[in-house]
């Protein structure tokens, strides 16, 4: 049997957009001599949809899409996740569903049993589980078919996973028992670093167990802050990967299930390039469906603005971003320079504008107010709001999206300026530790034809440059040390006693620790930032503010 892997990049709620998207792949796959087209998690309503699902108006456009979608299926059988009604009225009223389409109507459908609530999950919030599974049956040839129908979440109940297993049911079991010699999976599976190297572990094991084929179709793209990989892949009964589609961008992948190496093994890119493509493939996504056709960040000189604006190059090209140096009386002179080769470099326009004249204008107004109290970070902070304010305004006026360049380690400990540095549309590396956007910034001078990201920015020590010879290590620990404590606090929810005892300094991860719960509400009013670590601020880490823990 010939199988078509759909692997689209759908659009939320665009209904007639993601049904011709999906019906041109329905012609493709056939035209391919495909038997079976298999498309993504939810692909005609987009995922995730969120509350966008109390909308009973959206749930019967999805269905009228759906329902015109399957009238192509003739010749060919299709997959396709969609939102069905509850025809019982039970429940949540909505099914996570797919819809197994041919002879030009949607002829049987499945409705997930396991519904994801941890990281950023949410399912159970609006729709109801499945209570059995569902098999079809596809006309191949002179065979007829067994085939399973799974949706992402139901894979995923593994020992392998957590470490035990998280729900009471096993899908891929059930269908085993009632017969199958094919199991489908559609998905919408987020990146993370690293992840994907653990989902096809956890496929291998399960088809080996079972001895069942399994065809696993992911959603790629960027929606807000979730990026999703593609990579959609074939896993034969003894758990060995047949095929795997592209990563990071649409692909249509045609396997002949009978046929051993029949179908394209695509290589899925290291760590470190593969944080590089989904930052890309998010900023990109989120530009372009927020309506934006062009972004501004300041270029300070430093590490963060630098591998912000080469992603950013890379995403949308260099004629769509525009970048701004904007030097206070602290700002070293290697900043300004640093700043103008990494324009020139890029290939993007560059504004110089001075704060010097705003910077005394706004310490003149407060000073008399300040009184005889020391000069301190209130008065440091005038800079970066100044900024955040010139960066605003040009978004304002020209239509540009503003991208955020601050690191997930400044992120977490406070390091940053509400209304200042904060500011902005979308926080590009607001999940990207400070030790990993240098290795970011090594990968991008290292793939180029020549560097791009000046040595000296690189080499040189980070500074807010907001008051004289300031260096971050003055308020924080080195980012190595910095960053093995947040991972281990933040993502991994150890305890300052369980990292102390991992050898690090007690004083040091206490301090750390109070800074990260201290300033939860900062984190609280960041924009929107691209998730590519197993535990992002903000979906994935709901915290409260007012807290005593």
């Amino acid at each position: 049997m010939k199988v078509a892997l759909a692997q689209i990049n759908p659009t939320i709620g665009d209904f007639d957009g993601n049904a011709a998207r999906i019906i041109g792949q329905i012609e493709d796959s056939k035209a391919a001599g495909a038997h079976l087209v298999v498309f993504p998690e939810l692909a005609v309503f987009g995922y995730p949809p969120k509350d966008m699902l109390l909308r009973q108006d959206l749930i019967r456009a999805n269905v009228a899409a759906a329902e015109r979608i399957a009238s192509h299926c003739n010749n060919i059988a299709a997959i396709v996740g969609f939102v069905r009604p509850d025809p019982s009225g039970r429940g949540k009223g909505i099914f996570n569903t797919a819809g197994f389409c041919k002879k030009g109507r949607i002829s049987d459908c499945y409705a997930k049993m396991l519904l994801p609530t941890y990281g950023v999950f949410d399912e159970s919030r609006h729709f109801s589980p499945g209570q059995s599974i569902q098999t079809v049956t596809v006309q191949a040839a002179e065979e007829r078919v067994r085939v399973g129908l799974t949706i992402c979440e139901d894979l995923w109940n593994d020992s392998q996973f957590e470490g035990r297993r998280v729900y009471g049911l096993d899908p891929v079991a059930l269908n085993v028992e009632a017969g199958i010699q094919l199991l489908t999976n559609i998905s919408a599976s987020p990146f993370e670093a690293e992840k994907q190297r653990h989902r096809e572990a956890l496929f291998a094991k399960q088809m080996r167990e079972h001895g069942v084929p399994l065809v696993h179709v992911n959603q790629v793209g960027g929606q807000d802050d979730l990026i999703f990989d593609g990579a959609s892949v074939v896993v034969d009964g003894s758990g060995r990967v047949e095929a795997r589609a592209k990563s990071f961008c649409e692909d249509l992948l045609i396997v002949d299930l009978d046929v051993p190496g029949s179908g394209r093994i695509e290589a899925y890119p290291e760590r470190i390039a593969g944080i590089r493509e989904a930052l890309v493939l998010g900023i990109r996504d989120y530009v372009r469906r927020c309506g934006f056709q062009r972004v501004v960040l300041g270029l300070s000189g430093g590490i963060d603005s630098a591998v912000t604006a080469a992603l950013a190059v890379e995403a949308i090209g260099k004629e769509c971003v525009h970048g701004v140096a904007m030097p206070s009386r602290f700002s070293s002179v290697h900043s300004v320079n640093d700043a103008k080769e990494l324009a020139q470099n890029l290939g993007i326009s560059l504004a110089i504008i001075p704060i010097e004249g705003a910077h005394q204008a706004m310490e003149d107004a407060v000073r008399p107010h300040f009184g005889d109290s020391p000069a301190g970070i209130a008065e440091e902070n005038i800079q970066a709001r100044i900024r955040g304010n010139i960066l605003m305004s040009l978004s304002n006026k020209f239509g540009w999206l503003l991208l955020t360049t601050g690191n997930k380690s400044e992120l977490a400990v406070g390091y940053c300026t509400l209304y200042g540095d904060m500011c902005g549309g979308l926080a590009v590396l607001s999940d990207v530790p400070k030790t990993v956007v240098y290795e970011l910034a090594r990968h991008i001078n290292s793939s180029a034809d020549s560097p791009c990201i000046p040595a000296s920015t690189i080499e040189k020590e980070p500074s807010a440059e907001l008051r004289e010879d300031q260096r971050d290590v003055d308020s924080l620990p080195p980012y190595d040390i910095l960053d093995a404590i947040l991972l281990r606090y933040v993502e991994q929810d150890m305890t300052a006693g369980e990292i102390v005892d991992a050898g690090f300094d007690r004083a040091t991860v206490e301090r750390v620790a109070r800074m990260v719960d201290h300033n939860e509400y900062k984190r609280k009013q960041t924009p929107v930032g691209l998730k590519v670590t197993t535990r992002a601020f903000g979906t994935g880490r709901r915290m409260p503010i007012a807290a005593r823990y």
